[in-house]
């Protein structure tokens, strides 16, 4: 779980993010959920878009994601969501939460 101010340290770098994936209107599957999954392995911070074709709502998928990889959602806005979680790589420079 992350503090108020680290979220808003997060939302801060989130901001020059594009989103790096799109959730259509199939929602969250298993394959969308292992993608996510890799991508946070490999960035952290992930910003992901929901197509308006989704029947899901957008805070809906993002507590379901963030509930079942074991990240946080730092910010939802209009229908694009952005996750964080740390990586366990070793030899990765992680974001240094303050």
């Amino acid at each position: 779980m992350i503090t108020t101010k680290q979220r808003a340290f997060l939302r801060g770098l989130g901001n020059a993010l594009e989103p790096v994936m799109q959730i259509g209107k199939e929602g969250v599957t298993d394959n969308v959920l292992t993608s996510i999954n890799l991508l946070l392995e490999a960035r952290e911070l992930v910003k992901i878009k929901l197509l308006k074709n989704s029947e899901q709502d957008v805070k809906e998928a993002a507590n379901a994601v963030a509930e079942q990889l074991g990240a946080d959602v730092v910010q939802v806005i209009g229908n694009i969501f952005i996750l964080y979680k740390k990586s366990t790589r070793k030899g990765f420079k992680h974001i240094e939460l303050p």
